[in-house]
């Protein structure tokens, strides 16, 4: 397996740089219908980004381990060479959308990516917002596992995924060019799926590639500002609050629930899931004939 370079790493230095910029930008050019920076919501999302390298390590131990043993089973070997590594990465950015897209309509799933969307500014600090419980990421690329992609691939994918996201977190871009737009993500999508206006509402979920959405029926395009943050925003700065704020309310919800659907919808349910009567353990209501 030849060496990969740790692209994340090595993305430090311009990921600085342009925050940098970006402030400076903001300062010189203010908009007054932006989102803009606020200094405690900035520190809070350069924490969280801090703290979840830490806790990516710790999670990367067991996963490793069960990549590994799925990769020693499997007969497939994809050879790491100058015309793989591409068709690895549209592997990667495929399953990154249905991973994606998973963590925005199973609760549970919900409760790790909703730190992401946490901030009701969008700015270059907003993408180092990152989740410390990425555990609920990894069944979603078993698939390219077993088909020999080895783990130490994956993850140079799944880096490059991630460092070409960053610079799409900013208001200070306006439209890329008609094709670019069309093929890949760019800030005008990605500030339509950080919004939290109805119609905007879990859409846009690719990674590098937007035709994901166009084929799968999730992509809408910017068409009036977002409003940015959650549909019921949390009101803290304090990263352990913000890292587990939805896992405390599902086990709010769970200790109130009355029956085992409504416990299984309070987990696996949407992250707006209501229980119906039936499906809280209670007997519908039946209204009185007129």
């Amino acid at each position: 397996m030849p060496n990969l370079p740790d692209v994340v790493l090595w993305s430090i230095p311009a990921f600085v740089l342009l925050t940098v910029i970006e402030v400076v930008s903001v300062r010189i050019h203010p908009d007054d219908d932006a989102a803009g920076y606020e200094a405690k919501d900035a520190a809070t999302s350069v924490g969280m980004g801090l703290g979840s390298l830490v806790f990516d390590f710790l999670w990367k131990i067991p996963i490793v381990a069960i990549y590994t043993a799925i990769y020693e089973l499997t007969p497939l070997r994809v050879a790491v060479l100058w015309w793989t590594v591409p068709l690895m990465l549209l592997g990667q950015d495929f399953f990154y959308y249905w991973s994606h897209r998973g963590h925005h309509v199973i609760r549970v799933l919900w409760a790790c990516h909703v730190v992401h969307h946490s901030s009701r500014k969008f700015n270059l600090t907003t993408a180092l917002r990152q989740p410390w419980t990425t555990w609920t990421v990894w069944p979603f690329y078993v698939p390219l596992i077993a088909l020999g992609v080895h783990p130490a691939a994956l993850a140079f994918c799944s880096s490059a995924n991630l460092v070409y996201q960053f610079w799409i977190h900013t208001e200070r871009i306006d439209k890329m060019p008609r094709w670019f737009e069309f093929v890949l993500n760019t800030p005008s999508h990605h500030r339509v799926h950080h919004a939290s206006q109805g119609g905007y509402l879990d859409r846009n979920f690719g990674g590098i590639l937007i035709v994901w959405d166009r084929l799968f029926g999730s992509f809408v395009a910017e068409t009036e500002r977002p409003v940015y943050g959650l549909t019921k925003n949390i009101a803290t700065y304090n990263p352990l609050r913000v890292a587990t704020h939805e896992y405390a309310a599902i086990a709010r919800d769970l200790k109130a629930a009355t029956g085992w659907r409504e416990r299984a919808g309070r987990v696996f349910g949407g992250p707006g899931w209501q229980p119906t009567p039936k499906s809280a353990g209670r007997e519908p209501v039946t209204e009185p004939a007129a």
